[in-house]
């Protein structure tokens, strides 16, 4: 796609808006910058621009003169697809491409894609960190926090990059097209923006759209939806398994992750080596061995990264011990499928704290999977009083109810005995109370470090 002297439009001034203003700017569009919120700092998003910037930057209303004569729309990730005025543009011919098929027209090199409703920040970590063992330029991008387009300038024929892909940002794909993809699981999640499971699936499965007979995907055996949507799916496939012996693939025999060729078995790692544990984890681990056996790092290099990789800020995290009391920061298990792998991880008794906005899950399976492990159940936000119906339905006792984060932190330092563990596990996205998870996971963080010793 050449862009030169075409008028672009970009919605959405967040990181991704911004980024691929700025990209688009360098390559001598004429490149609108608009958000429906009018009440945006316009000076500080100029501030995030190019210096002497050629385009236009626009708040509030989509007029009729801006939406003239467009040649390309550019959809931030968290910009619906079905929007009246995308739908109208769509009709008259525009293209819509996302952030990240952008900065594919623009990208150098080998690409590792990475998706799935739960693990994808871990994963593409520790796909990142296990590329830098073994490769000299690697770019780890996309949903993990690093706009495709604010890097691709810097990718060259020899670089890697490896991109972490929400459902959001593959309904925009045309031509991106991964060397290597995966995908972890399929579980509801983002129902509110896609209304189907079939609609939220069919986007996941976007990431391996474009690949071809020399390309891999690697999926996760243990998964019905994954089983059923292989046979659709027209490159090479690699399974991984937690739980069966494959005649080909990864797979955890005993407590070895091992690898299959199809003639013989080799051990990758004991997940006695690893500093991360869980099944989940173990599955993230096979994943992400998979993705870089097949983008030719050696088996030793991968071993080395895996022994020294210490997960994931927000997964699952250790925070501190006080008065005997473990605290763990699962600020990212935001859907209920997130948080039963955490729920399941905990060794001990536990103070859960949950709840948040509604992104009309189903609550069910998570509350069934406490097993009898959580003590006092502490919920915030707009979902705490559908949770509570959910979980004294299902027998839960000691529910609570708090108004703040800081609340729910006092109630369990003050109820939890030595020995027992407290959980930050929203099962809920963080909007509405916090900007977004990792924000959460901070004030969380601080709270438990105030509490007196």
């Amino acid at each position: 796609m050449n862009f030169e002297d075409k008028k672009v439009l970009v919605v959405g001034a967040g990181k991704s808006g911004i980024a691929a203003f700025n990209l688009l700017d360098e390559k001598k569009a004429q490149t609108i910058l608009f958000d429906s919120n009018a009440n945006i700092d316009k000076k500080a998003i100029e501030e995030q621009l190019n210096k002497g910037f050629c385009g236009k930057v626009v708040f509030g209303e989509l007029t009729e003169e801006i939406k003239k004569d467009l040649d390309y729309v550019v959809l931030s990730p968290g910009v619906p697809t079905d929007l009246a005025f995308v739908n109208e543009l769509r009709d008259q011919g525009v293209p819509i491409l996302g952030e990240i098929e952008l900065a594919y027209q623009f990208s150098k090199g080998k690409i590792a894609a990475i998706t799935g409703t739960n693990g994808k920040t871990t994963t593409t970590t520790l796909v990142g960190e296990i590329m830098k063992t073994y490769y000299e330029s690697v770019f780890v991008v996309g949903n993990i926090g690093v706009p495709y387009t604010q890097m691709v300038e810097e990718t060259k024929e020899n670089s890697v990059t490896v991109a972490e892909m929400s459902s959001f940002q593959l309904e925009t794909v045309i031509n991106f097209r991964p060397d290597v993809s995966a995908i972890l699981n399929l579980t509801p999640d983002h129902l509110n923006r896609h209304h189907t499971m079939e609609a939220y699936v069919n986007a996941k499965l976007r990431i391996t759209e474009n690949q071809t007979a020399s390309d891999y995907c690697i999926l996760n055996y243990e998964d019905a939806l994954l089983q059923e949507a292989a046979k659709h799916i027209t490159t090479n496939i690699v399974w991984f398994s937690s739980s069966h012996i494959l005649d080909q693939g990864l797979y955890l025999k005993g407590d070895d992750i091992v690898y299959n060729d199809g003639s013989c078995e080799k051990v990758i790692i004991n997940i006695h080596e690893l500093q991360i544990f869980g099944r989940h984890n173990y599955e993230n681990v096979m994943a992400a061995i998979g993705v870089t056996m097949f983008m030719n790092v050696p088996v030793e290099d991968i071993r080395k990264a895996l022994m020294a990789f210490k997960g994931v800020e927000h997964r699952i995290e250790y925070v501190t011990t006080k008065h005997g009391v473990k605290y763990y920061n699962d600020s990212k298990g935001t859907n209920p499928d997130a948080a039963i792998q955490a729920i399941k991880a905990m060794q001990t008794k536990t103070l859960l704290i949950a709840g948040g906005y509604d992104k009309d899950s189903e609550y069910d399976e998570w509350i069934k999977a406490f097993d009898g492990k959580v003590n006092y159940l502490v919920l915030l936000g707009q979902t705490r009083e559908k949770i509570k119906v959910a979980a004294e339905r299902l027998g839960v006792k000691n529910i609570v109810l708090v108004d703040s984060l800081k609340e729910a932190v006092d109630f369990c330092a003050e109820h939890a005995n030595p020995g027992e563990s407290v959980l930050l596990s929203p099962c809920c996205a963080s909007w509405g109370m916090f900007k977004n998870y990792e924000e959460r996971g901070c004030m969380f963080k601080d709270y438990v470090h105030e509490i007196e010793e």
